[in-house]
């Protein structure tokens, strides 16, 4: 694995972190696949440790799909704004549980709209 990927796959995990600190405690274990030209690398990405291992992940509760190209872009400058266009627009596609989903989701969900509540009070 170039460490290029793993600080890439850190730096996106960081920034969701950043902003849904909810996020943090949960202990999970992620497969992540980075499709590129003609090449699928296939990731363990164990939550929230940050171990991250170029190998199949047969314990992950959560499997993410990703272009590698379009990853590069969200893991450097995306926000969880263009994370969630990214799924509403088929780029992006978890398999998994679908609880561990809905709570991400549910997560997300409360902390955009505290973030919106403290920007109308200011």
């Amino acid at each position: 694995m170039t460490s290029d990927t793993k600080a890439l796959i850190e730096m996106a995990i960081r920034h969701v972190f950043e902003e849904v600190p909810a996020l943090k405690p949960l202990k999970l274990v992620l497969g992540l696949e980075l499709r590129g030209r003609g090449d699928i690398q296939i990731y363990r990405v164990e939550l929230p440790s940050l171990q991250i291992t170029k190998d199949d992940a047969p314990d992950a509760k959560i499997r993410l799909n990703i272009p590698r190209s379009h990853f590069n872009e969200l893991a450097r400058d995306g926000k969880i704004r263009n994370w969630r266009e990214a799924f509403k627009h088929g780029v992006v596609k978890a398999s998994g549980s679908e609880d561990i989903m809905k709570l991400i989701v549910n997560v997300v969900n409360r902390q955009q709209a505290r973030a919106r509540t403290r920007k109308v009070r200011l």
